[in-house]
């Protein structure tokens, strides 16, 4: 019995690296029977010799769409410019991840076609402050391809972002024996052609990394309306001193929140989110 990790998943076979080696494998009728679905990032037990996954070991965290397991990082990447930065897409984002204790880091790409950077500045304080790690990149910005590259080591890392925002590119800049399909940009729609069609994770810089599908949308799913402002990093630092217990922060008396908006410590744009996704959250029909 040999241990790996699933780098790839495509109809039916799984990819496990063990040792700088890839073993071809394929599920056992077990796992059918107990509807457990190997993912891309799982940790398994196989044998090299018949080809088959033993077991699946348990995992830390997943993701539905995409479908990845055991995931340390996820940089989300958005774009300055082509499609225009979309800060309500990024909490969007943002929320999932972190409702799935996920360390985010948010990469702005295409810096270089970008004629006045003063809204994109404001944008990486008001983001900074809030105590996410962001990063501007264009293919010819070395020093912040290194930031990147140095944030893959040892870890598992998914990249996550709407299409067309350069996520591939950004890969191939990193490591360019990728050779990842890139697409351009819909004139007419401002969003991207859907280019990466597989969860496969790369060895990168010691660690691997997850190039995944684009995405127009994102469902709050595994997000309630008590456990929303967990995901918002700034709102955890001042909730405990909201007055009353189980306070979300809307129309509550004596928040700590809404004082520490008004205050300028949480910025307004990142509470309007908040109090959308809140309100999103509230009406949202029941799935049985």
């Amino acid at each position: 019995m040999a241990r790996g990790i699933i780098i790839q998943s495509l109809s039916g076979f799984y990819d496990v690296l063990m040792d700088e080696k890839v073993y071809r494998c394929k599920g056992r009728g077990l796992f059918r029977n107990k509807k457990i679905r190997p993912l891309v990032g799982d940790v398994v037990q196989f044998d090299p010799e018949e080809g088959y996954l033993l077991t699946v070991e348990e995992r830390s965290n997943e993701l539905v769409r995409p479908p990845i397991a055991n995931i340390d990082q996820a940089i989300v990447v958005v774009s300055a410019v082509e499609p225009e930065f979309n800060s309500r897409l990024l909490d969007r984002f943002l929320v999932l991840i972190e409702a799935k204790m996920i360390n985010p880091v948010i990469v702005i790409s295409k810096q270089d076609q970008v004629t006045a950077s003063e809204d994109i500045d404001r944008y990486r304080r008001v983001y900074e402050q809030a105590g996410y790690e962001v990063i501007l990149t264009d293919p010819g910005n070395e020093e912040a391809l290194t930031r990147v590259k140095d944030l893959f080591k040892n870890k598992t890392t998914v990249i996550a972002g709407q299409s067309g925002v350069g996520k591939s590119t950004l890969l191939n800049a990193l490591q360019s024996s990728l050779f990842l399909e890139t697409g351009e940009i819909s004139r007419s729609l401002g969003r991207g052609k859907h280019t990466t069609r597989r969860v496969e994770l790369f060895s990168i810089n010691g660690g691997l990394v997850a190039d995944t599908p684009g995405f127009s949308s994102l469902d709050f799913d595994p997000v309630t309306s008590v456990s929303l402002a967990e995901c918002f990093p700034e709102m955890r630092e001042y909730a405990p001193d909201c007055k009353f217990r189980g306070c979300i922060h809307d129309r509550e008396p004596k928040c700590a929140v809404k004082q520490a908006v008004g205050d300028g410590n949480i910025h307004e744009f990142r509470y309007g989110h908040y109090i959308e996704f809140l309100h999103e959250i509230q009406n949202r029909k029941p799935r049985y």
